[in-house]
């Protein structure tokens, strides 16, 4: 199979997943190395097509009209990280990135899509078990977070209970 149909083949089956797939399924499903498809994916990003690269997989994102999307600035420290994407997704939103803005580098984001508590599970998981810091650890806990919504009101509600428990800035 040529690189061509295979960029068009690992679309395709993007387009039809519900949830991230990982680049080495991706790499064993058409018998190619992982970095072949991470320059895949890069290749058919360039054509436009929205590909968010998450701790569990590359995803299609699907933008509807319909959705509403706001940025929030919270802090918090590591042991309320689950709570506070609890709080957002019990209450109808999907956690779309984290953004840190660093004295040196800039902005920095990373695609997250978390839209259910499993997902908040995995994430906290891999942040436990690594070696690493969370993100938000380069700017005193200061982050932002783009939260996806299907209506005003879920951000409004978003909005007061990330407040009440003091996570907005």
């Amino acid at each position: 199979m040529d690189g061509n149909t295979r960029r068009e083949n690992i679309y395709e089956l993007l387009k039809a997943a519900s949830k991230p797939i990982s680049g080495t399924k991706i790499a064993e499903k058409f018998g190619v190395s992982r970095q072949v498809i991470v320059q895949d994916i890069a290749l058919i990003r360039a054509n436009n097509k929205n590909i968010m690269s998450t701790n569990r997989g590359y995803i299609l994102f699907k933008e509807e009209n319909s959705k509403i999307t706001k940025i929030f600035y919270v802090a918090h420290n590591d042991d309320d990280i689950k709570d506070e994407l609890y709080t957002i997704i019990d209450n109808g939103g999907i956690v779309l990135d984290v953004i840190v803005e660093h004295d040196v580098y800039g902005m920095i984001t990373v695609d997250l899509y978390l839209k259910s508590r499993d997902d908040v599970d995995d994430f906290c998981s891999k942040n436990r078990d690594s070696k690493c810091f969370p993100l938000k650890t380069l700017t005193g806990n200061n982050h932002y977070h783009t939260i996806e919504v299907k209506n005003e009101e879920d951000l409004l509600v978003i909005e007061k209970k990330l407040k009440d428990k003091g996570y907005m800035v």
